[in-house]
């Protein structure tokens, strides 16, 4: 070893925990965790790819908030990511397959701004699905750090909800 290696002597180890939750929760949650990132990376893209793509009489009002939205879940998912850390787990090291999280051309070209609103309604209602059974889990393990994190992630998708939601109405 030599340089900044050999000083912070870097390698990937497994963590054992001392931090009062059981270990078998700490893999069940940081699973969980994983795919809350997942979704929220896709999410991420779907909105940022729909910003640059929506047209027509929705297009400024839809192009602000998809900005406000895309990057609110870009700071989400370093939090999320650093809370599987904290709990003794490594991130989602597979960025390789980043790819599966773009939506397809076909699913972009030619899609209404209503069309976009009611793909992101969906993602976004997913989103608090699996985050809320995930905050139950979290509060019944006694994990309120992250019963809170998720409780955080939960209030910002519901209110993206209402403002889609809003936005469409007719």
């Amino acid at each position: 070893m030599s340089g900044i290696s050999a000083v912070l002597n870097v390698e990937a180890h497994d963590e054992k925990l001392d931090i009062g939750l059981d270990e078998k929760y700490l893999t069940k949650i940081s699973a969980e965790l994983s795919d809350i990132l997942a979704a929220t990376y896709r999410l991420t893209i779907k909105s940022h790819l729909y910003h640059w793509n929506v047209v027509g009489p929705l297009f400024k009002s839809l192009h602000e908030l998809t900005e406000e939205h895309y990057n609110a879940l870009f700071a989400a998912t370093d939090i999320i990511a650093e809370r599987i850390r904290a709990l003794g787990h490594l991130a989602p090291v597979r960025l390789g397959d980043a790819a599966a999280f773009a939506p397809k051309v076909a699913e972009v070209k030619n899609t209404s701004a209503i069309d976009m609103i009611e793909d992101l309604i969906a993602d976004h209602s997913e989103a608090v699905k699996t985050m809320r059974k995930a905050a139950e889990m979290a509060g019944e393990a006694g994990d309120v750090v992250t019963e809170d994190m998720l409780t955080a992630r939960l209030n910002s998708h519901e209110k993206a909800l209402w403002m889609l939601r809003a936005i469409s109405a007719d």
